[in-house]
This record gives structure tokens, sequence and C-alpha cells, in this order.
């Protein structure tokens, strides 16, 4: 049989797609539109959830068997397309459920390290030392924390994947490009066995946006963006929260190193005199035996702080990245008797409208307000324009030439139904839950910052009270007992005994100078600015 010309170009333009329909269909480089991102994920981080805690304001949104996003595309002719539409379309953005309450960011709370109880103690003259000259100040070690961090800087990827999101949010519905040859005899056909004829189609199904679901999920992965850098900034805030317990712990450490060495030079002193007694036969061995005692445990005292004050450098180390085996020496002038320079409803106000955890919440509010404009436009599918470009109707078996036609229509779901309503509505209870939580929020921080001013206040009394009044009588009754040995009249052991009380107020006081640094510390995490040095 000999083909026509018409059949002829009609074969040729059937070998020819049918070899383009086979390098589309193989795997091949996906462009997006927009920069490219390659982040890893964080290590432990399973299942691509964020480190930094729930997402504030996500609508998690279950699939009960969902309908693709339009109905299976086809022709407006005898050639139907049967791949659903929706095979191409993007993935959206990853939502994760919220729950209510305070939300985590990854950043675990650092408890203060455990001071020996046991022992004596006594203040140094001359006030209290700061350290040394070249010592890390606490100006540096929160410059250094912030850059060196490395638990902040696996939070800080949480940003480009954000952007990733985005990315992802913005990219477009691939076309649908589908081939097929239908109503193939069995056998052939004939006058007397009529049927067909033969048809090769072309089709190529380009998705409509037309309830603008692109601009929503950009909109979202945005405001899903705004978010996480407000819960990084949160994260930094906490994580420099547990800078100041760590560096507290270093100051608390030095200061009982000293205030143990300076009563073991005390006690040597002690010794040595009452040594001297016995040698010339004033006093009776019994007598200097528990002053023995009591060095043996001032020296042990020594030699635990110091152990203290190794673990509080290593974890100073640990927290700024730096060598685990490189004492920190820190200087900082802890003691500040100063008032506070603003009232409580200033410092209240200023952590409302600046903290960053309350940031993150109200912008967790706008995202859950755009979740809602998703939710809406996701209701109904997209509509798809049909392009069939080609056509080969094989009329040969007809004794006439074949014809070759092309084919324009859309396929539309009908909007009978709205199968987005629970969704919808899930996602306007979310705004309002989120909004609940938002004032929750306000005044837990309102609470966090009174509580704050409270602490701060009562402990400068405290240490006022003690420099004032309580550690000058101490010290009085401990000298005039002092007195009243070297005049014969008692004996060591007595005057140990006062002195024994008077240490008991040196560790309230160095207790009370600890407390009161850690107060202005904690004002200044409950704000989210640094208001105290």
């Amino acid at each position: 049989m000999v083909m026509t010309t018409w059949e002829a170009r009609g074969w040729r333009w059937c070998v020819l797609l049918a070899l383009l329909s086979v390098l589309v269909a193989s795997p091949c480089v996906v462009r997006a539109q927009g920069p490219q991102f390659d982040v890893g994920a964080p290590p432990g981080a399973a299942g691509g959830r964020s480190t930094l805690g729930q997402p504030l304001g996500a609508a998690d949104f279950p699939d009960f068997g969902a309908p693709p996003s339009a109905p299976v595309s086809g022709g407006a002719g005898r050639a139907r397309s049967h791949v659903p539409a929706a095979s191409q379309a993007p993935p959206g953005v990853p939502v994760q459920r919220t729950t209510t309450g305070r939300a985590q960011f990854g950043v675990p709370t650092v408890q203060p390290i455990q001071i020996p109880a046991y022992g004596e103690l006594e203040i140094v003259p001359g006030g209290i030392d700061p350290g040394p000259p070249n010592g890390m100040t606490l100006d540096a070690a929160i410059e250094e924390l912030i850059q060196q961090n490395l638990d902040l800087f696996a939070l800080r990827l949480e940003i480009p994947m954000a952007e990733a999101d985005v990315l992802t949010a913005n990219l477009r519905s691939n076309p649908v490009f589908y081939a097929d040859t239908q109503l193939i005899p069995y056998g052939h056909y004939s006058f007397l066995r009529p049927g067909g004829p033969a048809q090769t189609d072309i089709n190529i199904n380009y998705p409509l946006d037309v309830t603008l679901k692109r601009r929503a999920r950009r909109l979202s992965a945005r405001q899903a963006k705004r978010v996480a850098e407000a819960q990084l900034q949160d994260a930094v805030r906490l994580q420099i929260d547990n800078l100041y317990t760590v560096y507290v712990n270093v100051v608390a450490a030095r200061l009982t190193v000293q205030y143990s060495q300076k009563y073991v030079e005390g006690l040597r002193r002690l010794l040595k005199l009452n040594q001297e007694l016995l040698g010339r036969g004033f006093i009776k061995p019994s007598d200097v035996l528990p002053i023995k005692t009591h060095l043996q445990r001032a020296e042990l005292q020594v030699r635990e702080s110091m152990q203290a004050l190794a673990k509080s450098q290593m974890a100073l180390a640990q927290i700024l990245n730096r060598p685990l085996t490189e004492p920190i020496q820190v200087r900082d002038y802890f003691r500040d008797v100063n008032k506070l320079s603003m009232p409580t409803d200033e410092l209240v106000q200023k952590a409302v409208a600046t903290r960053p955890d309350l940031m993150a919440i109200r912008l967790g509010i706008q995202r859950a307000e755009a979740d809602v404009r998703l939710a809406r436009a996701n209701g109904y599918p997209d509509v798809y324009l049909l392009y069939q470009p080609f056509t080969y109707q094989n009329n040969t078996y007809l004794g006439v030439p074949s014809a070759s036609s092309w084919t324009l229509g859309v396929t539309a779901t009908i909007p009978l139904y709205n199968r987005n309503q629970g969704n919808i509505r899930r996602a306007k209870i979310n705004v309002t839950q989120t909004q609940v939580q938002a004032a929750s929020l306000v005044r837990t921080v309102e609470s966090d910052v009174i509580n704050a001013v409270r602490e701060f206040e009562l402990s400068l009394k405290s240490v006022e009270e003690l420099e004032a009044e309580i550690v000058p009588s101490a010290r009085k009754v401990r000298d005039a007992a002092y007195l009243r040995w070297q005049g014969g009249e008692t004996s060591a052991l007595e005057y140990l005994d006062a002195q024994k009380d008077y240490n008991e107020v040196v560790r309230d006081y160095r207790d009370a100078l600890i407390r009161h640094r850690n107060a202005m510390l904690d004002l200044n995490t409950a704000v989210g600015e640094r208001i105290l040095p």
C-alpha cells in the first residue's frame, strides 16, 4: 500500500512528537523562577522540622483525601487526556502543627553552679576585685557569643531555609504534556466494518491560577520568614540570658576563691601564733588542735571553690565555642548599688513594644491571616487551558486523504461544592487562637518585668543593709572576741566561734552580691534590651 504525501508527512510528525514526549518524560534539571538556595538540614533536624520550635501562626491543614486541584484535563473534541492536572503542581510550603502556650526556641536553660556551702569566708580588704585588666568583660562576651556560638549558628540556618520555602511557594504549576493514539482497530476498518478513523493527538494543558493561589502561597511564606527572623532574635535573647548565668557563675566562683583564700591566710596566722604560745607553755595542745581542724576544712574549701571556678570557666568556654582547656578570666564590676533609671511602667511598655517573642507572635497573627487567604484561594482548582496543536486522522481505509487539525479548549471545575470549607474555618480559628496566645504572652511579659524589678529592688536593699549594718556589726563582734582572746580573758575556741558567726554573715553578703548581679541581668532579659550594665 502506497502512502499519500499527507500520510507520510503525518507519520513523520508522529515519530517526531513521540521522540519529544520521551525527552519530556526523561529526568531533567528543573530551574526555578528565582534565586537558588542549597542549604542542608542542620544536624538532628528530622523530617525538616524547624529547630526554632513551632512556627507561630501556622495553620495545619489536614489531608483527608482531598481532591486534585483540577479535574481530569481533556480536549474539547474526541481526543482526551487522562492525566490529572494537579500532578504538575508545585509542592506547597510545609506547615507544622501549632500548640498552645509559649513557644520553645531550642535554647536550653543553663542553671547556676553549686558553690560549696561548707567552710568559712573572709572579706578581702580594699573592696571587691573586678578581675585582671585583660579579663573578658560582659560586653565582649556577648559580642563573641553572637559571632561564635554553635547553637546560634545552627539556628541562623532557619533563615535561608525560610527563603527556600519562599522560593518553593513562588513556583508556578508546570503545564501537562500528553500524547496518544486512539480508535486503533483490532484488524482494520472497512465499509462492512466501519469505525474510526484512527486519531493521533498532541495535548498541552496550561494551568491558569484564577484564584491567585501562587500569590497567597508567596505571601504566607514571606510572613513565615518574618516569624522565623523574630524567633531567631528571641533565641539570641535566651542564649544571652544563658551567657549571663554562665558569666555570673565565673564571677561568683572567683569571688568565693578570693574569700576562701583570705580566710585560710587568717587561720594560718592564727595557727602560727597559737603554736608560738604552745611552745612557750601558755596554752595546752588541745587548744591548738581545733585551729588545725578549721584550717584543714578551709583548705578543702579552697580546693573545692577552685574546682567550681574551673567548671564555670569551662562552661563559659563551651558557650563561646572556645577550647575547653583554656581558662577564661573575666573582669566585671558586679557590685552596683545604683537605682533603676526608669520606672516600672516604662520598662513594661518597652518590653511589650520590643521583646522578640512578642514580635514573633504578632507576626504570627499576620501569617495566620495570610493562611486564611491561602485557604480561600485553594478552595477552587486551577482552570486549565487546552491547546492541541496537532490532531492526525488516518482516512486511508476510506480511500480519501488523511486530515490534520488543532484544538483550543478550557477545562474548569464547576464550583458546585467547595471542598476547602473546613480548612478555611480552621485557618480562621487559628487566627483567633494566635491572637489569644499573643494576649496571654503580653501578660506574661508584663509579669516577667514586674517580678524582675521587684527582685532587683529587693536584692539591692539586701546588699545595702548588709554593707551598712549587718557586716560591720558582725565584724565588731568578731574583733571584740579577738581582743578578749588576746587579753587572755577567753580561749581561742571562743574566738573561733565568733569568727564562725562572722563567716556566716560574709557568706550571706557574697550571696547577696551574686543575687543582685543576677537580678540586674534578669531584668535585661525580661525587657529584651540592655537596661543595666
